[in-house]
């Protein structure tokens, strides 16, 4: 099995059985974020402590196999973090997703997973949705979804 084909079991395995697939009940902070593109929704949901950690990452939705991974593998890696360490990380995650030529960060070699994307295009957008909308969460924007006839309505 060669270094591509574990990683596609990983995302496999993330997409079958996501970590933290539930919403909190009393989040601190929530976003929603859409895929108009392919139809990928998801809603990311955190809680902070007091010492400005998130002490729990989680999310709900519906999307492909690359989203649902991403977000699983997402959380997994943002827990226990401060946010500026956070926001640092998703930053470059979205750096690295974007650029096929960029190299993903030593203390971020856990995501190695996600990196095969980059050479589908078209599949970029899935694997970062989850880390746009954490940011989107982190700064407290509209985290409502659409409420339209072309949207559903519980992400």
């Amino acid at each position: 099995m060669n270094t591509l084909e574990i990683y596609q079991e990983v995302l496999l395995a993330h997409n079958e059985n996501p970590n933290n697939f539930y919403a909190i009940e009393h989040p601190t902070n929530k976003a929603y974020g859409v895929n108009p593109t392919c139809g990928d929704e998801i809603s990311v949901y955190l809680l902070l402590n007091k010492e400005g950690t998130l002490e729990t990452v989680s999310f709900t939705g519906q999307g492909c196999a690359i989203c649902k991974a991403s977000a699983s593998i997402m959380t997994l890696h943002l827990q226990g973090k401060t946010i500026a360490q956070a926001e640092a990380d998703a930053n470059q995650v979205l750096q690295v997703l974007n650029d096929p030529n960029a190299a993903l960060p030593n203390h971020l070699d856990e995501l190695k997973a996600l990196m095969g994307v980059r050479k589908f295009p078209m599949r970029v957008k899935c694997a970062t949705l989850a880390w746009h909308t954490f940011l989107k969460a982190l700064r407290n924007e509209p985290t409502e979804p659409p409420n339209c006839c072309c949207c559903r309505s519980n992400p």
